[in-house]
């Protein structure tokens, strides 16, 4: 694959209860590299989703984007307004969130099993996705988490004395589902840990990393990137 692009394919994922579910893999041109678990927003693994990790395995990454619905509807793939909008937040409404980590972690062994998975597994997510992956860092079995705009994470918190891996925040200043005493919460619950790092972007909103919305803030989107891959490399 020495000259070849990124190539993805969708492939079968044994979950803890032995069933099979379908998550959307990206290999990077070299065909190996560590690997990232990136977790999708309310809307599936749709072509924003895939283009993402089409774009961390361009940066070298081996990454599987779980259909992190797939007990309630799989496959499912939205886009951001109308009947859509509604169908996504009733899905997330009925997300069993401990199961869904569960989903994570059996993602997260199908990640470390390919041949292909050198190195570290780090978790991506973006809103539902970045609630999950920060419970994929306490506990799925991932080595870092990076989480974007996570909504509710207020809500989980609780739950920060058990976590023991880095994890990077990504939150937008000008949030209109993320108030800013959000962020001062999650501020003050990591204020003593020096692994934790909480980044706030001035001027962006809730969803800022998504080409195929409004919300798109693209000097926000390509320094947020920028500093997940080098958190990628356990640097700051």
């Amino acid at each position: 694959m020495s000259d070849a692009a990124v190539t993805p394919q969708w492939i079968d994922i044994t979950s803890h209860d032995g069933q099979t579910f379908k998550g959307y893999l990206a290999l990077p041109p070299a065909g190996k590299g560590p690997g990232i678990v990136l977790i999708q927003e309310i809307f599936g693994v749709n072509a924003h989703i895939r283009s993402v990790a089409e774009q961390y395995a361009q940066d070298g990454y081996v990454v599987l984007a779980p259909d992190v619905f797939w007990r309630q509807e799989p496959g499912v793939e939205l886009t951001y307004e109308g009947a859509d909008m509604d169908k996504a937040f009733k899905l997330v409404g009925d997300i069993d969130f401990t199961v869904a980590v569960k989903d994570l972690a059996s993602t997260t062994q199908a990640l470390r099993q390919r041949a292909e998975c050198e190195g570290d597994v780090t978790a991506i997510g973006y809103c539902m996705g970045g609630i999950l992956a920060y419970l994929a860092a306490i506990e799925a079995g991932v080595d870092r988490a990076a989480s974007f705009y996570p909504g509710g994470i207020h809500k989980h918190l609780d739950k920060a004395s058990r976590l023991d891996v880095p994890v990077q925040f990504h939150f937008a200043g000008n949030d209109g589902h993320i108030p800013a005493e959000t962020v001062d919460q999650v501020r003050t619950t990591f204020a003593d840990r020096d692994d934790v790092t909480i980044n706030v972007y001035d001027g962006a909103d809730h969803g800022f990393n998504c080409w195929a919305r409004g919300a798109y803030h693209r000097h926000a989107a390509a320094l947020s990137h920028g500093r997940t891959l080098v958190f990628l490399e356990g640097q700051d």
